[in-house]
């Protein structure tokens, strides 16, 4: 196997390059750069350039409005948009839902959703954790009954760590319709729930960071149409693994390591580490790692894989991945030093003083968000499903063939 790239894909790597370094905004690309926190504006922005382009939905097919690109045409485009300095496509909508819409939704959800989807129009929340029930999706408890007259769902629970719940106006949730099933996993259906419904309560949760992202959802007799269940009833536990198969693949980040690989480099020269023989050492050994992540994606990329759907080797990718860019990370706050301890987002954007909080406003900028990175860099390997989990299921696919 051959895991080199051909002219014409290295010819699109150039396209991509080209193009985010044209259209970027400025201003996005330097928070991205800083390790600053981008808001929903910054997404919609950016998101918007892509899809004028018709390179939004790299999953979808073009009867969708994707770009028809090959598998390895989307790697390249995951990884020369990172090293460019543009947000990584963080919308659920675009990743999770729409290619399970595509995959089982009836033609009218897919008219009705997708092409908002696209223009960036409707944010979709991923309702799946609750409390006692995250790593372990099955012992979902949030219930959804169906009305007598079979017209509408009335959901109860309450739903944690939703990204960007508070950006959203719809959720995809995992919801229970059958608790007499004879397994948990039989008695779970995937539904769309309007987060402007009466009922539904957002509550955001602060992230050791400072930070807002995450968010609790609280479901109090929330009625659902019943047109807004996806596939057949009691069968979403296998929609909800067919979904967290895209996002696996896709947390293993790449090139987001490659891009934080190269910040740390950056940095060890602005603190004249160029030369110190351990640190050199460290990230030689990152990069060894990286390629060793990258060969493994590559070879899951070629046409001599049986399945076309990502299954324990996303898993694989999700784990190593995610603790690769956590070490990585870490890494940059030790560079960084005592720069590293303060945060103040404020004097990082030029809008002066140190907050009030004592932040360094001399310490230099690409150092002065590090903390702040490496703390919610923390959460990499619980969400999606986490890492000791996956394990369980790489172990277990082994044993097992």
């Amino acid at each position: 196997m051959r895991l080199t790239f051909s002219p014409a894909e290295e010819a699109f790597r150039q396209e991509v390059r080209a193009f985010v370094k044209e259209h970027l905004p400025a201003g996005i690309k330097r928070k991205v750069e800083l390790g600053l926190r981008l808001e929903h504006a910054d997404y919609v922005t950016w998101f918007r350039i892509l899809e004028a382009r018709g390179w939004l939905t790299p999953g979808w097919p073009v009867e969708h409005g994707g770009p028809g690109w090959t598998h390895v045409q989307r790697y390249l485009f995951d990884e020369e948009t990172m090293l460019g300095g543009a947000p990584r496509i963080i919308a659920s909508g675009i990743q999770m839902l729409g290619p399970v819409l595509i995959a089982f939704g009836t033609p009218e959800q897919k008219a009705r959703y997708l092409p908002d989807i696209r223009q960036s129009n409707t944010w979709w929340a991923q309702g799946f954790s609750e409390p006692g029930a995250g790593s372990d999706l099955a012992a979902v408890r949030t219930t959804a009954v169906l009305e007598p007259d079979g017209k509408h769902f009335v959901v109860n629970g309450h739903k944690v760590w939703t990204s960007y719940a508070h950006w959203c106006s719809m959720m995809f949730a995992l919801v229970r319709t059958d608790p007499d099933a004879a397994k948990p996993q039989e008695g779970i259906s995937f539904l769309l729930i309007d987060m402007k419904s009466p009922g539904v309560d957002v509550r955001p949760i602060r992230m050791l960071e400072g930070g807002t992202d995450l968010n609790e959802c609280y479901l109090d007799n929330v009625r659902v149409p019943v047109g807004n269940l996806v596939g057949e009833l009691h069968k979403g536990w296998s929609y909800g693994k067919y979904l967290l198969g895209h996002e696996r693949t896709g947390i293993a980040g790449i090139g987001s390591c490659k891009q934080q690989l190269e910040r740390a480099r950056t940095l060890a020269v602005q603190q004249g580490l160029e030369h110190d023989a351990v640190l050199q050492a460290r990230l030689a050994q990152f990069e060894i790692e990286l390629l060793a992540l990258e060969f493994t994606a590559l070879r899951l990329l070629s046409p001599n894989q049986q399945s076309r759907v990502p299954a324990v080797e996303a898993s694989m990718l999700k784990v190593r991945g995610t603790e690769l860019r956590q070490a990585i990370y870490e890494l940059l706050v030790e560079i960084a030093g005592p720069h590293a301890v303060p945060f103040d987002e404020g004097a990082l954007l030029g809008e002066g003083g140190d907050g009030g909080d004592g932040a360094d406003a001399a310490s230099p900028p690409e150092l002065a968000a590090l903390a702040a990175n490496y703390l919610d860099a923390r959460k990499l390997s619980i969400y999606g499903g986490v890492n000791e989990v996956q394990r369980n299921l790489i172990s277990k696919a082994f044993l097992s063939a």
